[in-house]
């Protein structure tokens, strides 16, 4: 059962419902253990107090902010507590946008987000109004000490909500920009056709990560004593005109969708029981032709 990481209350209007939230994604790598090398023992860190030369407890811990160097204000959990805003227990969607206005460099983290009890049909109610008018909501809500802005978007099943980066946390970088002056018609041309080409439903299911998969098998494999083998290193590509490459690129995208009704073709006549004929036989006659009239 998935676990709640905040519970409280959706306002919108005058409607209110009651609410969880429960994380929906989080990314997965192999991690290691920190080991001594001389013997591979475990090590552990140690909380260690400068001014009195000794390691302590956790439980000796306390929050500190620095205002000056080398001094500090203590904060301990009643004092976050005290100034708890309204947005820790209740949600208030502020407006609703269009979806299409959201960039996604905003979004930080998914969450679903369910009904509790008694909050279903308001919930429901939400969800269709969202699906119908493509708009989202945007609300404030307090989770983990910090105050998020947070998107509320229909999914295939429920209410998705993404906590956002604040304006300023967005970084601008000088070096990101794009001058459109450098690019031609027809590169133009045969980019959209190669994007054409290579485009197809997304299926997120079908991409794996490889690097974790070759991280697994390299453990297993020194773990029988054999050895790790060395990935060859990818040749460096050539440089060559843009839009020769294009037109290679575009060629190379269309053969796949060419072998596959080659393939299709004679799978049928085999199925008839047709002795099957190359695809190319007509200019093979045509050119046989030729050689008879000489």
């Amino acid at each position: 059962m998935a676990t709640t990481v905040w519970r409280g209350h959706l306002t919108f209007g005058l409607v209110s419902l009651p609410v969880k939230l429960f994380t929906a994604a989080r990314g997965e790598t192999v991690s290691f253990n920190q080991l001594h090398r001389s013997d591979h023992s475990r090590v552990k860190q140690v909380l260690y107090c400068q001014a009195e030369d000794k390691p302590i407890e956790r439980s000796e811990i306390v929050k500190g902010f620095e205002y000056e160097k080398g001094r500090y204000v203590v904060i301990d959990e009643e004092d976050l507590r005290k100034i708890q805003p309204k947005t820790a227990k209740v949600m208030e969607i502020l407006e609703f946008v269009k979806t299409t206005e959201v960039d996604p460099v905003y979004f930080e983290n998914s969450f679903y987000m369910s009904p509790d009890a008694a909050g279903e049909k308001p919930y429901a109610l939400l969800f269709d109004a969202l699906k119908r008018t493509g708009y989202v909501g945007v609300a404030k809500v307090t989770m983990h000490n910090r105050e998020h802005i947070v998107i509320l978007r229909p999914g295939p099943r429920g209410i998705l909500l993404h906590t956002m980066y604040y304006a300023h946390e967005i970084r601008a970088v000088e070096e990101f920009r794009t001058d459109l002056t450098l690019v031609k018609d027809k590169e133009v041309e045969l980019a959209t056709g190669l994007i054409q080409a290579l485009a197809a439903d997304f299926e997120p299911e079908k991409y794996k990560d490889t690097y974790r998969d070759t991280v697994l098998s390299m453990i297993e494999a020194k773990k029988s004593g054999q050895e790790v083998i060395e990935t060859p290193a990818p040749e460096p590509a050539k440089v060559i005109d843009i839009l020769d490459a294009l037109k290679k690129s575009l060629e190379m995208a269309r053969k796949p969708a060419a072998k596959e009704t080659e393939t299709a073709h004679v799978e049928a006549l085999e199925m008839t029981g047709t002795e099957p004929v190359a695809i190319n036989a007509p200019k093979a006659r045509k050119k046989s032709t030729k050689r008879t009239q000489q």
